[in-house]
């Protein structure tokens, strides 16, 4: 497991965001929005975003701590967030801090913003700061068409421009801070 922290970047460089698929359940919808987010943030030329599922078996240890900033997306699972990001976040600890966190959230009625809230608690635990807005898809098996395709994306479109701007801004304000001087925490 390589934990070594890459090299610090120029100020201006692309900030390295780890996008985390939150949900390993049988038939899950996360794939669908994280086709989504990704195609969003592959337009963003200060993002360079890697997906971290966590169905996979490869631990992501060291592609977390090479980030610069995080992106979860997750689903409500009982007013909350699955087991398996529970895991994969109590698993690591150094790797979270200083860094931003956004958030994409699906489910129902509520689009998975009880989740989101569990997530900002846990997230301020680990020293992470997380970004004010989010993407919320309330109903979202309605909203995509079976192409994964978002019926009406100007609403989303606006929503994730407005977090990822966010994100970039933290991002660079920690990574710059970090640069000058490695966090304690």
């Amino acid at each position: 497991m390589d934990l070594t922290p890459a090299v610090p970047a120029p100020s201006d460089a692309p900030l390295k965001v780890a996008a985390i698929l939150g949900s390993n359940r049988e038939g899950r919808f996360g794939p669908v929005v994280a086709r989504w987010f990704l195609a969003r943030a592959a337009g963003h030329p200060d993002l360079d975003v890697e997906l971290v599922d966590v169905a996979d078996a490869e631990p992501p240890s060291g592609r977390l701590a090479r980030a610069d900033a995080f992106v979860v997306l997750t689903p409500e699972y009982n007013h909350s967030y699955p087991a398996p990001l529970k895991e994969l976040i109590d698993g690591h600890f150094a790797e979270w801090q200083a860094k931003p966190v956004a958030f994409v959230s699906y489910g129902g009625i509520s689009g998975g913003l009880r989740a989101v809230e569990h997530l900002r608690q846990v997230f301020a635990e680990l020293h992470a700061v997380s970004v004010r807005d989010t993407v919320s898809f309330h109903n979202a098996g309605a909203l995509f068409d079976d192409r994964g395709r978002l019926g009406d994306p100007a609403a989303a479109d606006a929503a994730v421009k407005t977090m990822l701007d966010q994100l970039v801004w933290w991002g660079r304000a920690l990574r710059e801070a970090r640069n000058l001087r490695p966090y304690s925490g």
